[in-house]
């Protein structure tokens, strides 16, 4: 069991310390939950680094907002060889990252079993655009082609072409899942992957998830609340303080997917595959929950508090 006081986070000052707590969490976590089958695979003693480097080395990179593999590789190389001497070629590390999506997801879901987000009363549901590539390249774009479609965001009334990432978070902000798909995939239609199979749960959305039909399957064969934005016409509008209530809290999910873009650059698609593209989302998504983790002993300073303090 993860226990905060262990960690002494509170003695962060700079990078390095944000590397050596990450690491030991990851690690920790890494060698309760994750098989043999996987930690003792085939060639894994020729390797260089250990999973749990590579994955603290890709969410570090996240959290200092480097867009560039190769830009934050190079800075590890060069200011941090006391840290990682035997740091292994850029493409081997992009490799193994790719395979250890899987790895990742599964670190970030315990970490949401230790706080307990994972059996949250309450989820705020909603979803982004992820751009492939600009409006007017669309026709002649050949990346993600196999699930890149035209989409529709109507917070920013706008056309665009790619991808659509949909995120459930707690009330707090922590983000417990998301689930990537084509651009023109309907928000209600991944409620069932997206939320945990937490009964009498209460999901928050916005008018993309308008539905009698879909709000009665969940309350009936999840045992689920949806409380969606009825529209200003509706014929059963909520009452004034349960409308104010929920309009109240969905902007906390606002404030997760600001810090994913600002923060993150997670609609920066610099992948060339659907498999490093996962693991790079994987890998914001983390790099976000472990500075969640870390703000629980650090007195919950935002993430752009954090962030200052580690990069300056």
């Amino acid at each position: 069991m993860l226990e905060l006081k262990y960690y002494s986070v509170h003695e962060i000052e700079n990078l390095k310390d944000f590397f050596l707590v990450s690491y030991v969490i990851i690690d920790d976590i890494y060698h309760k939950i994750i098989p043999d089958s996987i930690r003792f695979r085939r060639n894994y003693t020729e390797s260089k680094l250990s999973d749990s480097e590579i994955i603290t080395l890709a969410i570090v990179g996240e959290i200092h907002g480097i867009s560039s593999e190769k830009a934050w590789f190079n800075y590890v190389r060069k200011n941090l060889k006391d840290l990682f001497p035997n740091l292994s070629h850029r493409t081997r590390f992009n490799r193994t990252r790719r395979n250890l999506e899987s790895v990742i997801n599964a670190i970030r879901n315990e970490i949401g079993n230790y706080l307990g987000y994972n059996q949250s009363d309450f989820y705020i549901v909603d979803s982004m655009p992820i751009h492939v590539c600009g409006f007017g390249r669309a026709h002649f774009s050949k990346r993600f082609k196999d699930i890149a479609t035209y989409g529709y965001c109507a917070s920013k009334k706008e056309t665009y072409y790619g991808l659509k990432l949909h995120a459930a978070v707690t009330l707090d902000g922590y983000i417990t899942n998301i689930e990537l798909t084509a651009a023109n995939v309907d928000d209600r239609e991944i409620l069932w992957e997206l939320i945990p199979n937490a009964y009498q749960t209460i999901v928050l959305g916005d008018k993309g998830y308008i539905g009698d039909r879909i709000a009665q399957e969940l309350k009936s064969e999840k045992g689920m609340t949806l409380l969606a934005l009825k529209r200003s016409n509706s014929k059963s509008p909520y009452p004034k303080d349960l409308r104010n209530w929920i309009s109240k809290h969905r902007r906390r999910i606002e404030t997760s997917f600001s810090q994913l873009a600002e923060q993150f650059h997670v609609n920066e698609v610099l992948a060339n595959s659907l498999s490093g593209l996962k693991a790079r989302l994987q890998s914001k998504i983390l790099g976000h929950n472990i500075s969640y983790f870390v703000n629980k002993c650090l007195g919950n300073k935002s993430t752009g508090q954090i962030k200052h303090l580690i990069f300056g």
